[in-house]
């Protein structure tokens, strides 16, 4: 599948705007995927196989909905980064704000996992006819950091999760798509019909993307958001019910290359809401501005390094909660278990492999799902939790030949389907916000079993140590809900590949 953005100047295009080596994938394409036309050729190819990560899709295999990370990228590809957003609030007295965004990619063949988003791909990719069913964070709510004057006293409205399906068609004249989303989590319960154009163009390192989209969104999606309960009701706030209306955004946004790997990604964005928003007593404008910049690592290989039936991975874990600080646990200086309560955690996780020595280093990468189960010691029922991360293992010790060790670090996000106990607590002292959704941070140790036992068909299992780390990045991104503070279980797993 090869994702190309259109040339804003067009001389040294083909014939029926065939792709020529001044077209380059938007993101990393192994050679597997591409025709022999695509395939760079010489000295320079691992620079024409560079990825241009960007805020949004390109060209006839791009997105297929409004998601910025939707379609960049080619099957099994990664990468990992950060970005800062800037964007005005459209709350009464809330003024602009920054939020911090930690970016998750992978793309697999019909497979996606981004920060904020799961789905699955159907129709003909590279004919640019595609269609997605995801799962989708919604960044909508009152401010978790600050609370303004105009929302003192009303009752907190929450992010929440979509459910949505999109289609797409593109072509020479760029990417047209429609999506609907309905929130799956109870919290507003709204749905939202959004239509959406956008046309990429690329020169040299440079990539941008205008779009222009509309949403038709329900009564029950702006009564939630921008609606006055009449308990809620004050002289200076009186009661409000916000009906079903439209919003126009228009967005332009762009990445530049500044290495074979490293990304700088930016946009911006105007937004403008409808009568039945802009009229609520809580609202401020009937416009919002964004600024979006980020940064991203490209860890895709440059080549297919894993054959077609590559191994997939499997672990399981038991451990206890843990008061310790993750960054002593990891140190030893700290490794205490059960010292305030009972908790535990169990779980199974399966992953694949896909990048063996990272630019011949001793360090290979690969992508985790799994689900927990939170034991909580009668405090309330147990419950699952889903995790989805990048793992990195580094192996390269003196002693490797004799006793295969690596050292691992997962980095991804965790839903859980409540708030564990550790959290509850260690948050509640500090009188912080909670959240379902927190990054993961996960820290291992391990050993292989076959060259501990001389067992040749062992060598690809491993028994070691781990930290199973929750946390919201010291209360610096809304969509881990300014969480400051998190959970830690120490625990032990056995890690095989099959």
């Amino acid at each position: 599948m090869a994702l190309h953005a259109k040339v804003l100047c067009a001389a040294r295009c083909g014939a029926h705007r065939r792709s020529r080596r001044d077209q380059i994938p938007l993101l990393r394409q192994h050679e597997a995927h591409q025709s022999d036309a695509d395939r760079p050729q010489g000295p320079g190819a691992g620079f024409q196989l560079a990825l241009s990560l960007t805020l949004a899709a390109a060209a006839s295999a791009a997105s297929a909905n409004s998601d910025w990370l939707s379609g960049i990228a080619a099957p099994d590809s990664a990468a990992i980064g950060a970005a800062r957003r800037f964007e005005q609030s459209p709350y009464r007295g809330t003024g602009a704000g920054t939020d911090f965004l930690p970016l998750y990619l992978y793309e697999g063949e019909r497979f996606y996992m981004h920060s904020y988003a799961v789905g699955a791909k159907f129709g003909e990719l590279s004919a640019g006819r595609r269609f997605d069913l995801f799962l989708r964070y919604r960044f909508e709510g009152y401010p978790n950091d600050r609370v303004p004057e105009s929302l003192a006293g009303m009752q907190p409205r929450e992010s929440g999760i979509d459910a949505g399906f999109s289609a797409q068609a593109a072509g020479g004249w760029g990417v047209a798509y429609a999506e609907l989303l309905h929130d799956i989590s109870e919290t507003s319960r709204g749905s939202e019909l959004r239509l959406g154009y956008k046309y990429p163009l690329r020169s040299g390192r440079l990539w941008l993307q205008p779009q222009a989209m509309l949403g038709f969104r329900d009564a029950n999606l702006n009564n939630y958001y921008y609606g006055v309960r009449p308990g809620e009701a004050t002289p200076l706030r009186p009661a409000y019910s916000a009906g079903g209306g439209a919003i126009a955004q228009l967005g332009l946004y762009g990445a530049y290359r500044l290495t074979e790997r490293w990304r700088l990604i930016g946009g911006v964005t105007w937004v403008r809401w409808p009568d039945v928003v802009a009229l609520s007593p809580v609202v401020d404008s009937r416009t919002q501005r964004g600024v979006t910049l980020g940064l991203m690592y490209d860890i895709s290989p440059e080549h297919q390094v894993w054959p077609e039936h590559r191994p997939r991975i499997a672990r399981a874990y038991y451990g206890a909660s843990s008061d310790c600080n993750v960054t002593h646990i990891m140190r030893l200086v700290c490794t205490s278990t059960h010292t305030k309560d009972q908790t535990s955690i169990a779980a199974f996780e399966v992953g694949r492999p896909f990048i063996e020595r990272l630019n011949g280093w001793p360090l290979d990468f690969a992508g985790f799902v799994g689900l927990a189960r939170h034991k909580e010691a009668g405090f309330q029922p147990d419950f699952y939790q889903v995790n989805a991360y990048i793992k990195a293992y580094y192996y390269g010790f003196p002693w490797d030949a004799h006793v295969r060790t690596r050292v691992g670090l997962g980095i991804g996000l965790a839903y859980a389907r409540r708030i564990p106990l550790m959290e509850v607590r260690d948050l509640a002292d500090r009188g912080r916000p909670t959240s379902k959704l927190l990054n993961t941070f996960d820290p291992t140790v391990d050993f292989s079993v076959g060259d501990l036992l001389g067992a040749r068909s062992l060598r690809d299992t491993y028994v070691g140590l781990g930290v199973a780390h929750r946390s919201g990045i010291f209360g610096s991104s809304r969509l881990l809900g300014n969480v400051s503070g998190g959970s830690n279980y120490i625990y032990g797993y056995v890690e095989t590949s099959f």
